[in-house]
């Protein structure tokens, strides 16, 4: 990544600090020589493509169209996605619905490839779309090059509020976050979970997120994060958990190490 976002501060004050910036920070990145060139490019070729074989046969578009999904590890396995793409996802058994990581899904239903006789590559708004998407995940991701945990309350920020507008139940929506790794991880730290949860029966591990959740944040329901305060508390309480983590952890090290050198120490006097 050619841009470095300015991150002075770590956790909760540096995302108070990235939320004022943010802007700013995005239009700088937008105007470097990578970004624009991206851009440029995507805009000019995108239209000329009509299928997936089209798409992941040109490097430089699947690398923008696999971006804006957080696809990016797999701009070399062409087969895996052109099959993703010619599938659809209108047929339940088309390989983006049967796949975990519903990001797959998201690409395909975007690019329309086997789901509509005309993809949505000919519609003329749909390079904005992408390029939109593109933007703010590489920005993402050069946060999470400084602060893995700024990028997952970024990916928080932008994923859930989508998932709490679901009419679903707030059982489909748990076992989705459950099963999104970045998601489940903001939330089994901001809940003060351990990693071992994922060892229980998946609906013991329901009953544990729901109840901590209640007790924590004052409702069970993900309904909750459509609004913007309860977004502010979830992710203040995963910053702040996560910074103490860190903080004790490096002090046990720290004193581990300490303990090693005195050690050390006091055998070199011993046999002197």
């Amino acid at each position: 990544m050619s841009y470095t976002p300015a991150i002075p501060l770590t956790g909760y004050a540096g995302w108070a600090f990235l939320k004022r910036t943010m802007a700013s920070q995005q239009t700088a990145m937008a105007a470097t020589t990578e970004i624009k060139s991206d851009e440029a490019y995507f805009r000019e070729n995108i239209g000329k493509i009509s299928t997936a074989e089209d798409l992941v046969g040109d490097r430089r578009l699947l690398k923008v169209a696999l971006g804006a999904f957080g696809l990016s590890a797999d701009i070399d396995n062409k087969y895996f996605i052109k099959k993703v793409l010619q599938d659809g996802t209108l047929n339940t058994t088309a390989l983006a619905n049967k796949l975990a990581d519903k990001q797959y899904l998201k690409l395909s239903a975007a690019f329309g490839f086997g789901d509509f006789p005309v993809p949505s590559t000919k519609i003329s708004t749909f390079p904005d779309k992408i390029l939109e998407a593109y933007k703010a995940r590489q920005f993402e991701t050069a946060v999470g090059e400084q602060d893995g945990d700024l990028r997952l309350a970024l990916n928080l920020e932008r994923e859930l509020p989508a998932l709490a507008a679901k009419t679903s139940s707030d059982d489909t929506k748990w076992l989705t976050i459950m099963g999104n790794t970045a998601l489940r991880s903001v939330f089994e730290t901001a809940l003060g979970l351990p990693k071992s949860i994922g060892t229980l029966d998946i609906d013991q591990q329901l009953t544990a997120f729901k109840d901590k959740s209640q007790a924590q944040l004052g409702s069970a329901s993900l309904s909750q994060f459509s609004e913007p305060a309860a977004m502010d508390k979830l992710v203040k309480r995963f910053l702040l958990r996560s910074e103490v983590a860190n903080f004790s952890q490096s002090s046990s090290s720290s004193t581990v190490l300490a303990m090693m050198q005195q050690i050390v120490t006091n055998g070199r006097q011993r046999f002197r």
